[in-house]
């Protein structure tokens, strides 16, 4: 792996997605328009993005059980460019994810763990050649506390998606050098409502909040970045976050300001909200550089609104 490269350690599962009008309320049963299986996973979409979106050198950490879905969800991978550390395991099948797709894009998610649940600290490959560390929480936190100290102590950047939303101990957050969240995540980090005020209490060095469709929120230390959102008209959100993760982290790992990982990110990720599945809709880096060439630079009002909202008293 050459320098500057990505190792994503985290999720491989395959989404088994439903069409329907409407997410289902407690209780409620909707009649679907349409079944389709992708691959999925946090890390394992984290790690295409990096990849084709974000041009990066990638490895990936995972662990796949021995039944017919892993078949997919490898082959997908390796299409996208990622070196696979696989961990095949017996006791558990490979990870699968029952998403609701609502026809306004929105969606519900339930994960079954699978073989991800057994990917332990010793199964962290050597870190050679690897600039940077990407995680997510859909693999046993114990193992992901356990790399981000390894990675610390080999002079690796550590990014952790702090996904899906759960407390973490300070340990783990003292060794993040990046931390992404969108805005559920950050209250339930920082017990705090509002966007600013969230951030307030977490002190990473390189913070980044996700809004969905009104862009982005970060602080670098101690400067504060707004990213407004591309605007696109969006087919299917599912992955979209994870988009936008690998494609800065990438960025990042290519030696790029982070500003510009923030757009470049961004831009990934709309793309990514106009196309079903959450690896299948992952752009490719041509895709990505054309909509930056294509699109004009947001307007001084976009930047305020997207101020005033994250609580920010910024120009």
């Amino acid at each position: 792996m050459s320098a500057g490269g990505v190792l994503v350690a985290g999720s491989a599962n395959l989404d088994f997605v439903v069409r329907a009008p409407h997410v289902p309320a407690l209780g409620e049963t909707v009649l679907g328009h349409g079944f389709a299986t992708f691959p999925g996973g946090k890390g394992a979409n984290q790690a295409v993005a990096c990849a084709r979106a974000g041009g990066a050198a990638t490895r990936m950490l995972l662990a796949l059980g021995e039944d017919a879905h892993a078949a997919p969800v490898e082959a997908s991978l390796r299409a996208a460019g990622v070196a696979l550390e696989a961990v095949r395991v017996r006791e558990q099948p490979t990870g699968a994810a029952f998403v609701c797709l609502a026809d306004d894009a929105e969606n519900a998610i339930t994960v079954a763990p699978g073989a991800n649940a057994l990917l332990r600290p010793e199964h962290l490959p050597p870190l050679d050649g690897a600039s940077h560390l990407l995680m997510q929480l859909e693999v046993p936190l114990d193992s992901v506390a356990a790399w981000a100290r390894a990675a610390r102590a080999a002079g690796v950047a550590v990014a952790l998606n702090a996904a899906p939303a759960r407390a973490l101990p300070p340990r783990l957050l003292a060794d993040c050098d990046l931390l992404l969240v969108n805005q559920g995540e950050l209250a339930v980090l920082s017990g705090v409502e509002g966007v600013a005020a969230g951030m307030a209490m977490l002190d990473a060095p390189a913070l980044v909040v996700t809004l969905g469709a009104r862009g982005c929120c970060a602080r670098v230390d101690g400067e504060w970045l707004l990213q407004p959102a591309f605007a696109v008209r969006a087919v299917d959100t599912t992955g979209a976050g994870d988009t936008f993760c690998g494609t800065l982290v990438a960025a990042l790992a290519r030696g790029l300001p982070f500003a510009q990982g923030l757009r470049r990110a961004a831009a990934a990720s709309a793309l990514a909200c106009t196309r079903l599945g959450a690896q299948a809709g992952v752009p490719a880096q041509a895709e990505v550089e054309r909509l930056l060439a294509a699109a004009p630079a947001p307007a001084a009002a976009a930047h305020a609104a997207l101020a005033a909202y994250c609580g920010l008293d910024f120009p």
